[in-house]
């Protein structure tokens, strides 16, 4: 894919404001090395499905902890990826020049990862990216996207919110799975509780997704456990870190397990940063072209302008903003 969209704009900005805290990370772990090196905590014991797993941690935690909203855990702020160990289930080492470990996937989830692993080995990326369509990040994706995230813990309920798309998923806490509509969606249905300062949650009815662009597919029955826990280390190190095991009975041979995290965006906060709205299906300029990724820019056939126009050109203020003058067609200042 050519990586010429706007949005790559974006990560750009938060890998070079957040340099200065940063050792060199494994390249795809977007953040990594902020931090103590991740390590996964896989399950106690082996579960065959993630019902049993979440079953499991409840009773463990006598039915979670009632959190008050004075008493809460609080995750204020911005927060942005700092690394996660997704690709060491599927990819043996070194980074992008390992191969792909056998019997983790199904075969013919196998085959379809190594002709995706070709791909990026022999071209440097992967040729098709299903965000071409402007389809939501979707879930497992989420948990690795870069940009800006904000994380607000009720007593009944957590929202987890990545600012690309944007990506909102809804934690309801100390209830059972609803699926009134009898389909699936992009962020699923997830539930969950608290196990003191830990929120535990369960995640089930997703569509068919990926991990990111240069890793294997997912199906409809892809779930995960997570347990999410924010943690202190010396230097003043916030690190919110997400330990995950993910089931899917087409994709996967056996549950795998990884880890994720999140630091705290002071960078981006000291910036004056606010969260932005992604605007895509109107102004979306990634194309599919030939089997492959490919973005139209500015003064390009085929470019879409999402500036849209405007129905009272006369009126006064009618440009988008009065800075840059960058005004909807037959609009005026």
């Amino acid at each position: 894919m050519r990586l010429r969209s706007l949005h790559w704009i974006a990560i750009v900005v938060v890998t070079l404001g957040s340099a200065s805290v940063m050792l060199v990370a494994q390249p795809g772990a977007f953040g990594g090395g902020y931090g103590p090196p991740l390590k996964v905590v896989p399950p106690a014991r082996a579960f065959t499905t993630s019902d049993e797993h979440y079953a499991s941690l409840l009773a463990q935690a006598k039915g979670g902890t009632k959190h008050t909203i004075a008493s809460v855990p609080r995750w204020d702020g911005l927060w942005v990826t700092a690394g996660n160990t997704h690709m060491d289930i599927f990819i043996d080492p070194p980074g992008f020049a390992g191969t792909v470990r056998p019997n983790v996937l199904t075969p013919p989830y196998e085959a379809a990862y190594r002709e995706r692993w070709r791909q990026q080995q022999e071209q440097g990326e992967v040729q098709y990216d299903r965000l071409t369509h402007c389809e939501p990040v979707g879930y497992p994706r989420w948990l690795l996207e870069p940009y800006s995230h904000e994380f607000v813990n009720l007593p009944r309920e957590s929202y987890l919110i990545n600012d690309y798309g944007p990506g909102i998923r809804r934690v309801y806490i100390g209830q059972e799975h609803k699926n009134v509509y009898g389909t699936h969606s992009w962020f699923g249905d997830t539930i969950g509780f608290w196990d003191r300062e830990r929120l535990v949650t369960h995640t089930k009815f997703l569509l068919p997704a990926d991990f990111t662009r240069w890793s294997p597919m997912t199906s409809n029955q892809f779930e995960s456990v997570e347990t999410w826990e924010l943690k202190h280390y010396p230097g003043g190190v916030d690190r919110l870190e997400v330990q995950v095991t993910f089931y899917d009975r087409h994709a996967f041979v056996r549950p795998v397990s990884a880890v994720y995290a999140f630091r705290r965006g002071k960078e981006l906060e000291a910036a004056g940063h606010r969260v932005q709205h992604w605007e895509c299906e109107t102004s979306n300029n990634d194309v599919a072209d030939k089997g492959g990724t490919t973005s139209r820019l500015p003064g390009e056939a085929g470019f879409k302008d999402g500036r849209g126009t405007t129905l009272f050109p006369d009126l006064p203020g009618q440009s988008r903003d009065p800075i840059y003058n960058t005004t909807l067609p037959g609009g005026k200042e």
